[in-house]
């Protein structure tokens, strides 16, 4: 029997977590790369297929990278930022990505 298979499945969306929306970014997107933020133990393979499944695109590159954990001090309180992965994702020429509601 086949089963279908389904394009949005759970580990799809949990390597995803949000955009990430900056200056730098907005400015990227002209050119067909786009910010994301992921699950720091997703490999780029599976960051390509996630982003391929969930945004029906083709992905033509995937770079990473992981941040260090950066100080923050808040009156006498001192502590420290998580490290977060970022995915810079490059798409083919021929897709685009609407991150932004055209209505």
């Amino acid at each position: 029997m086949i089963q279908e298979k389904n394009t949005k499945s759970r580990t799809d969306i949990s390597i995803i977590k949000y955009p990430i929306i900056t200056d730098k970014t907005t400015k990227n997107i002209e050119n067909n790369i786009y910010y994301f933020q992921v699950n720091i133990r997703s490999k780029k393979n599976e960051i390509k297929t996630a982003i391929e499944e969930i945004f029906n695109v083709k992905v033509a590159k995937v770079n990473t990278s992981i941040s260090a954990p950066k100080s923050k001090t808040i009156g006498k309180f001192k502590g420290k930022l998580k490290r977060y992965k970022k995915a810079i994702v490059k798409l083919k020429d021929t897709y685009t990505i609407n991150l932004f509601d055209s209505n």
